[in-house]
């Protein structure tokens, strides 16, 4: 028996050669050209330590992008490795529909004690996307049934170049035309307004007058159509997939004032900034905000299971309160998972803990003095940064702040690079995106700045 077991575990089931010829002939990736994917050799993960990738040929990674913006305490961390087993010796998963479970409970329990005050219900679902279909439905519901109805609200307003997923409802509510302007049939109509932009902003954000002026569409719109608007949609101090827009001091809390003015509910889509990403437990902390709906997935499990939740207010949810017709009809079968639950209450333990925040807010200075020679290099146009995300923006000309043409793939280009000397990284476009996991310490800091440096200087 002893043999056996030392025989299977020096004899994988397939070889890395096997694995990537099956990979290019069953696996479609997600946002990949596959023609382009087909005619390379895939970068195949076998396992991870800390913030540290290991693929099968057993090359060693930096984890840049916190396995796109989910990963926080690093990969294996005994506290959630131990809390997934714990839970799997009683039951995997069992349904919230006509039914409760100790993890689904216990947790709903604790975000409403870390969540913005006045956020007191939990509803769960999967990822991102559908923590945004549920909000915009809730809305949509919610003011049918206040007293007398308000039917006429069931319009949106939301940024350009936002992006809130790829369902159909949260590709409403998006802006990011690349991605979603085929689908634009399926769509429902919203009210777009410009983001806040600051670096192409022809304004100058850094003045309170400047950044009055950058809300005043939303003002103008809001005054005329508020009777017909459900909500205001926003992704809070940053708009990560448009390529980490940091948005200016106040504009959030101008947001609320404005919603809370014309009688509009404001939707917080925290997937990406949640669970400690700049430097607060929520961005809306930033400026003591509380939306009527939270959207939260991402980081919720520490980036270890598919989780999401959307929180609301007691208002909210007493609307649906009552006759059978009142049932709020959404649901998913994986809903408050016991073991993505599990992960979840460790994930917060783990803030505890360790001091998550504290070392974060620590970490987003270094950050932020790492990158500040960046923009110096002549094809770097912009730095922007918040707590542990940054996005670095590549031009052809530093003057006019051209952007590089999107065919050249200068964003590409550098990420390369830098998966040549150790960091994984995924750029959005012209933009150079860093979002280590939250452990990472001063040294691993240092070295992935370094790489991305080189990765841009070698592009110069």
């Amino acid at each position: 028996m002893k043999q056996f077991k030392k025989k299977q575990k020096n004899n994988p089931s397939a070889s890395s050669s096997t694995l990537s010829k099956w990979d290019r002939k069953y696996v479609w990736h997600p946002f990949t050209q596959m023609q382009e994917w087909e005619q390379e050799a895939p970068l195949i993960i076998e396992r991870g330590d800390g913030i540290y990738l290991y693929d099968v040929h057993g090359n060693k990674y930096l984890d840049g992008s916190s396995s796109i913006w989910v990963n926080l305490h690093g990969h294996r961390h005994r506290t959630l490795d131990t809390a997934i087993q714990h839970q799997l010796g009683k039951i995997a998963h069992s349904t919230l529909l006509g039914a409760a479970s100790p993890p689904s409970i216990l947790l709903a329990k604790e975000l409403v004690n870390i969540a913005p005050k006045g956020l007191t219900r939990v509803f769960y679902s999967d990822d991102g996307a559908t923590a945004v279909e549920v909000a915009l439905k809730m809305a949509i519901q919610y003011w049918q049934q206040q007293s007398p109805p308000q039917k006429k609200k069931k319009t949106f307003v939301r940024l350009d170049a936002a992006y809130h997923g790829d369902t159909v409802g949260s590709m409403s509510v998006g802006g990011t035309a690349r991605f979603h302007e085929r689908f634009r049939p399926l769509l429902f109509s919203t009210i777009a307004l410009d983001a806040p932009y600051c670096y192409r902003c022809p304004l100058d954000l850094r003045f309170p007058s400047c950044r009055t002026a950058c809300l005043d569409p939303l003002e103008d719109v809001l005054s005329k159509r508020h009777e017909q608007i459900a909500g205001v949609v926003i992704e809070p101090m940053v708009q990560a997939v448009a390529g980490m827009i940091t948005q200016p001091p106040g504009y959030l809390s101008r947001i609320r004032a404005l919603c809370s003015k014309y009688n509009v509910l404001l939707i917080a889509d925290e997937v990406a900034t949640g669970f400690g990403r700049t430097g607060r437990m929520f961005a809306c902390n930033h400026e003591r905000v509380t939306p009527d709906l939270l959207c939260v997935a991402k980081g919720l499990t520490g980036g270890y299971l598919p989780l999401a939740a959307t929180l609301t207010t007691e208002c909210i949810y007493e609307a649906f309160l009552g006759e059978p017709e009142k049932t709020f009809f959404h649901g998913h079968s994986y809903t408050g998972n016991a073991l993505g639950c599990a992960a979840a209450l460790a994930n917060l333990e783990i803030f505890k803990k360790e001091k998550t925040l504290v070392h974060v807010r620590k970490q987003s200075r270094l950050l932020q003095a790492l990158l500040k020679p960046l923009a110096e290099l002549p094809i770097v146009g912009d730095v922007r940064h918040c707590g542990m995300m940054a996005g670095i923006e590549l031009v052809t000309n530093k003057e006019t702040r051209k952007p590089f043409p999107l065919a050249e793939r200068m964003g590409h280009k550098v990420a390369v690079e830098c998966r040549r000397h150790g960091l994984l990284i995924r750029p959005i476009g012209n933009v150079v995106v860093l979002v280590p996991p939250l452990t990472t310490t001063e040294q691993e800091l240092r070295k992935i700045v370094n790489i991305v440096t080189k990765g841009c200087r070698t592009l110069c």
